[in-house]
């Protein structure tokens, strides 16, 4: 129970139990990251319930607003980090990896990180509106509980990019964690089965963040969230309007 108190406490802005923490208490409750998310999740989900019982777009709008709060905008402080500093390094020809590192040490936002908040935001707020018209409040709450086992298994694979966040979570991580989240991702869905894609989002950021700055770190961590829960928004949006269509 520690160890989700201290996860809340990291990936949230609700108000929790002081207790003391040490860098190994730290470090264990990445453990707690998804079941963090199933928090956010039933968060996110009551907001988008409450203000669709007015409008759809008001539900997103609710919906967003609180997604943002809640978590801080911790994560799309990684994304925008982590634009920045890959739009820098693709205009740096024979510096590019040089310049990415020095940029995403860099803790101002500049306009590339600004433009992928902007869009990040504006995607999340369409899909919103559409899920809340389809009235899938329960999608909403898996949607940041199966992104945030993405962490999990990029600890695990990656290389830490250098001694900041990423790096004390690495030893506390291992096949165990991995498996138990897996198998409550799978027992998910089998109600909802469009979640199935979310390994395949999985891998495919963490080999882009290694294709692209050479291992994981905190921005990695929150870029990857936020790119991933978007996905999975889009995924059963999708899904559904297939299935309807059909």
């Amino acid at each position: 129970m520690k160890g989700f108190i201290i996860a809340l406490q990291f990936l949230t802005r609700l108000p929790t139990p002081a207790i003391v923490v040490d860098d190994a208490a730290f470090a264990r409750s990445m453990r707690w990251f998804p079941a963090a998310g199933l928090v956010i999740g039933m968060l996110v989900a009551g907001a988008a319930w409450a203000g669709g019982l007015v409008d759809s777009r008001l539900g997103a709008l609710a919906a967003l607003i609180v997604w943002v709060a809640v978590t801080g905008a911790l994560h799309l402080d990684g994304l925008s980090d982590l634009a920045d500093a890959t739009g820098a390094a693709h205009k740096a020809e024979g510096r590019a990896r040089e310049r990415l590192l020095a940029v995403l040490a860099d803790p101002h936002v500049g306009s590339f990180g600004v433009v992928a908040i902007v869009l990040q935001l504006l995607s999340k707020f369409v899909l919103l509106d559409m899920l809340v018209e389809a009235r899938a409040f329960v999608w909403l709450v898996l949607v940041p509980f199966a992104a945030r086992i993405g962490p999990l298994v990029w600890t695990w694979r990656l290389e830490p990019l250098h001694h900041g966040l990423a790096a004390k979570f690495n030893a506390a991580i291992g096949p165990t964690e991995i498996v138990v989240w897996a198998a409550a991702l799978l027992a998910a869905s089998c109600f909802y089965p469009a979640l199935l894609v979310t390994p395949l989002l999985i891998l495919w950021w963490g080999w882009q963040v290694r294709r692209t700055i050479g291992g994981i770190s905190g921005d990695g961590h929150g870029a990857g969230i936020e790119l991933i829960e978007t996905a999975l928004l889009l995924t059963f949006v999708v899904t559904a309007s297939w299935i309807s269509g059909s």
